[in-house]
């Protein structure tokens, strides 16, 4: 168990920030870090350029050490729709194959594969919610040969229902299935092992449980799907494209390994240090410890909304670090409005209220939490 970290955010008393599912505060230490990134901005003339290949080769084994992989397997991405686009375009698929995907996946997981299916004929297939809240049982299910790609989360979005993705990875194994896992709400909170699981690619935000800047992700892609296509062609992911003196050449193969699905401008002299700064926190603490500090407060919201008739994943098939509340007759208007005048900040996704808290939250914010929602009936 950890103890409470709200010594390292800027998070002032009586504040009880519930969202981390949508946005993680940053670290006093990536502030730090981002000061002096901004000072390399300010005074350009001081920028070593050799720093920043170096910083992001750094940030690279931050993460590849969260998940089990390698630093040559990451790329460093903007977003997680931007990786999902690269694995699309990397992956076969054929008219009548089919994309299986989970109901009502989070939309930046949805629409790429829709658009894959128009282009080459393939079926989306939609795992429909399981009644039980088994989702792994569910996905397995379905997994046949004529699955092609499976796009799943390693868990859902809007509610903390888990999937077990070694078993599926398994799966996807036998059945020939390309599997690709969104771990954004999962990478930094919880452990993951690429070397168990196996997906073709996993994909992670990095703004949610990662704790880094917006408009920063990452992209594993296993060692097979590492001499694919990039999105984009630029001077850092072909070999010596970065020498601009002298007679330019423009080398027609990529860099190795995943850094040739990097994003143009990688470097950024702002953002890199704020991530690595993040990133070695979360490496010290690690997602598996993360987890199961955050298991207590879970299980009180959970003890919490069951003593008021509200359901949430059952205990066995949902993730430690966040949960989802459902009302029988729904939720009052202007609920998180009210809460946030409280100054208990969480959020509604679909029809769902989401309660994700990080380690510097505490069981007196659940139950100031519940203390409001009795008042607001």
């Amino acid at each position: 168990m950890i103890p409470n970290q709200r010594h390292r955010f800027d998070i002032p008393e009586g504040v009880a920030f519930l969202n981390c599912a949508s946005r993680t505060p940053l670290l006093e230490v990536s502030k730090v870090a981002g000061e002096a990134g901004m000072a390399r901005e300010l005074q350009p003339w001081r920028y070593d350029p050799d720093e920043a290949p170096a910083e992001a080769d750094q940030l690279r084994g931050l993460f590849a050490a969260l998940i089990g992989a390698e630093a040559g397997d990451i790329a460093i991405v903007p977003s997680a729709a931007y990786a999902i686009k690269t694995a699309a375009l990397n992956l076969p698929v054929e008219a009548g194959q089919r994309i299986l995907v989970p109901e009502q996946p989070f939309p930046s997981h949805f629409y790429t594969w829709r658009e894959l299916a128009g282009d080459t004929g393939a079926t989306i297939e939609t795992v429909p919610a399981p009644d039980d809240g088994d989702w792994t049982a569910a996905v397995l299910e379905r997994l046949r040969p004529e699955v092609a790609i499976a796009a799943l989360p390693a868990c859902r979005w809007f509610d903390g229902a888990a999937l077990d993705s070694e078993a599926v990875g398994a799966r996807c194994r036998e059945t020939g299935t390309a599997l690709v896992l969104d771990a954004t709400q999962a990478a930094g909170a919880m452990a993951l092992d690429v070397g168990r699981i196996q997906p073709d690619f996993l994909i992670a935000a990095a703004y949610k449980w990662l704790l880094c800047p917006y408009t920063l992700g990452f992209l594993y892609a296993a060692p097979h799907r590492q001499d694919g296509r990039p999105l984009e062609g630029h001077m850092s992911n072909h070999p010596g494209g970065r020498v601009l003196a002298g007679p330019l050449a423009y080398p027609e193969d990529h860099t190795p390994g995943a850094r040739r699905y990097d994003m143009g401008e990688v470097f950024n002299p702002l953002h890199l240090p704020m991530a690595i700064a993040a990133l070695r926190q979360l490496n010290d603490w690690t997602p598996a410890a993360i987890s199961e500090s955050l298991r207590p407060l879970t299980e009180a919201v959970a003890a919490a909304a069951a003593e008021r008739g509200l359901t949430v994943p059952p205990d066995r098939h949902r993730v430690a670090h966040y949960i989802g509340l459902r009302a029988p007759r729904g939720w009052p208007e202007g609920l998180i409005g009210a809460l946030a005048a409280e100054r208990i900040y969480t959020t509604l996704r679909v029809d769902t209220l989401r309660i994700s808290p990080h380690l510097f939250s505490t069981q007196d914010d659940v139950a100031r939490l519940f203390q409001v929602l009795d008042r607001l009936g």
